[in-house]
């Protein structure tokens, strides 16, 4: 447990960074950027098609996790957009609300 909760810190301080600074550089609208990716058919494109599935597998598990309740749901849709910056400080709560126990880190209370 304790690798991915390093795991965890360190790709959050990755991604954090990196994204402070692209979006310094380049403004925080990512929509337009990642629309003209896939609509142009490349493998930039496929990339980003397949992220978003991803971005919302990640929220729809969240949401589920919590039941469907209005604030699972929330959280869903924050996951849904927040990508790691969002499921990596999740995760990390996550493993010590659970004790290290993955079954009820990935499950939730079921």
């Amino acid at each position: 447990m304790m690798g991915l909760r390093i795991y965890l810190i360190a790709f959050f301080a990755m991604f954090a960074i990196y994204t402070l600074l692209v979006g310094s550089a380049h403004g925080w609208n990512l929509a337009p950027f990642a629309i003209a990716e896939i609509a142009a058919l490349t493998w930039p494109g496929q990339f980003t098609l397949d992220f978003s599935a991803y971005l919302v597998l990640s929220g729809l598990w969240v949401a589920w996790r919590h039941n469907f309740t209005p604030a699972g749901i929330a959280l869903g849709l924050i996951a849904s957009v927040g990508g790691i910056l969002f499921l990596a400080p999740y995760l990390l709560y996550a493993s010590f609300q659970a004790n290290g126990d993955v079954k009820t880190m990935v499950l939730g209370n079921r």
